[in-house]
């Protein structure tokens, strides 16, 4: 069973390319932050996914710890490919998508980030009308993937996984697919 854990900050595409991949490999996708939205609203602290980011930091940290007590127990028979974040940009700063608790409950075997352009992200996050994004501008775009790029490093060092980094950049979605359907082959 392999447990990977496939990371991009909103609107590097990463949910769309991992949609392309699974057509691809035999693997399941488990959407992290589906699995804390569902904890989440089963306590009736949201109402949308979107909320999820503005609870208070230790309400996240249990509802994390959680979703990955629930995510090891739907991996147990199947390669799995979990989709989500390395950083949370909150009113108080970035909180780790995957701390230590969390990582040792999900013991992944591979961390896949996705990354784009800035100007490509902030532009495909204007244009989204299916979500509620907070605007940023491309220095903070870049600080935020700066940061999942460190995170993920520290989050293989806790692992002993590597990391992998696929660009996603506008009119490059076959390549980056084809690059992850090689990392998992």
């Amino acid at each position: 069973m392999n447990i990977v854990v496939l990371a991009g900050i909103p609107g590097t595409g990463s949910t769309t390319v991992l949609n392309k991949v699974l057509e691809e490999v035999d693997y399941v996708n488990i959407n992290y932050g589906n699995v804390m939205f569902d904890i989440a609203s089963e306590k009736g602290l949201v109402e949308s996914r979107d909320d999820m980011r503005k609870l208070d930091p230790e309400i996240q940290k249990e509802v994390q710890k959680q979703a990955a007590e629930r995510i090891h127990d739907m991996a147990q028979n199947d390669n799995v490919i979990i989709d989500t974040h390395c950083t949370i940009k909150t009113p108080k700063g970035f909180l780790p998508g995957l701390p230590k608790w969390v990582l040792e409950e999900l013991q992944p075997t591979q961390f896949i980030l996705i990354e784009a352009e800035p100007s490509e992200i902030m532009y495909r996050r204007m244009t989204d009308d299916t979500r509620k994004r907070d605007m940023e501008y491309a220095d903070e775009i870049d600080l935020h993937q700066a940061m999942s790029r460190a995170t993920a490093m520290s989050y293989a060092v806790l692992t002993g996984c590597t990391v992998a980094m696929v660009q996603n950049n506008d009119d490059g979605l076959d390549k980056a697919v084809a690059e992850i359907v090689e990392i998992l082959s």
